[in-house]
């Protein structure tokens, strides 16, 4: 798909690591110019990478639980893209941490429903203004909206489920602009913060067990998955939800 992409404006939300970093970078390597936010990771050296693709590159810092900050973040990356958005992809997201329903109070719910949903709404309806017809918005979501999660995940699933109906509810409204409108689940992904924090060795090692394919998956195995839905070939693909997961749960 080299320079499938070109011409194409691309934001990617938390896209200074693990699975967003990867997408970024593949959509440079498709032609793209491709902004990114970040909070807490330091966003150089993917804006390094995406130049290297000979792509324009930009980053912004925002907390994605915040619609003003969103806001001004959306509008500074349109504008440092040349005026516009073809492209969202809705990456940020995280368990924050593992609690029982017993042990959550409302500010732990609360942050990470606004961490793993409303930052998706947020991000959505700022790109939306500045969004040609014809364009595409991908979210990742997660295995866990489907097979529950891991034990303290009560939240972080409740969230990704929610997700899944946000993005099949979109396609329908955004269906007469020709923007398509769909997710990717990843299952275990190695190599991204997100387990490393937060997936103890022996759960990792259960995880490939699981899978039909016998190993964890990798961003960019979640990157070429979000390649394919952005592509002129997946557009006629909307309100989907794609399984990137190896096998390690069929629905």
């Amino acid at each position: 798909m080299h320079d499938g992409l070109k011409g194409r404006r691309a934001l990617v939300t938390g896209g200074a690591s693990g699975i967003g970093r990867a997408v970024a970078v593949a959509l440079a390597r498709a032609g793209a110019d491709v902004a990114v936010t970040h909070l807490a990771h330091d966003a150089a050296h993917v804006v390094a990478e995406i130049e290297e693709e000979g792509r324009t590159a930009a980053a912004f810092q925002v907390d994605a639980r915040h619609s003003w900050d969103v806001d001004r973040a959306v509008s500074d990356a349109a504008a440092a893209l040349g005026g516009g958005i073809d492209v969202l992809v809705n990456n940020v997201g995280g368990i924050v941490e593992r609690r029982s329903v017993p042990a959550m109070d409302d500010a732990h719910w609360h942050h990470v429903l606004d961490l793993n949903l409303s930052s998706v709404f947020y991000a959505t309806r700022a790109a939306l203004s500045v969004m040609p017809d014809g364009g595409r918005v991908v979210s990742i979501g997660a295995q866990a909206a489907r097979s529950g999660g891991g034990t303290g995940m009560v939240a972080y699933t409740t969230a990704k489920a929610a997700l899944e109906g946000f993005t099949r509810s979109l396609a329908r409204e955004l269906g007469p602009r020709r923007i398509t409108v769909n997710a990717v689940a990843p299952g275990f992904v190695a190599h991204t913060p997100f387990h490393a924090a937060h997936t103890p060795e022996p759960a990792q090692r259960a995880a490939v067990a699981a899978a039909a394919l016998g190993r964890a998956g990798v961003p960019d195995d979640v990157a070429e998955a979000v390649l394919y839905l952005v592509s002129d070939g997946a557009a006629f693909v909307t309100g989907t939800v794609l399984d990137v997961n190896g096998g390690a749960y069929f629905t």
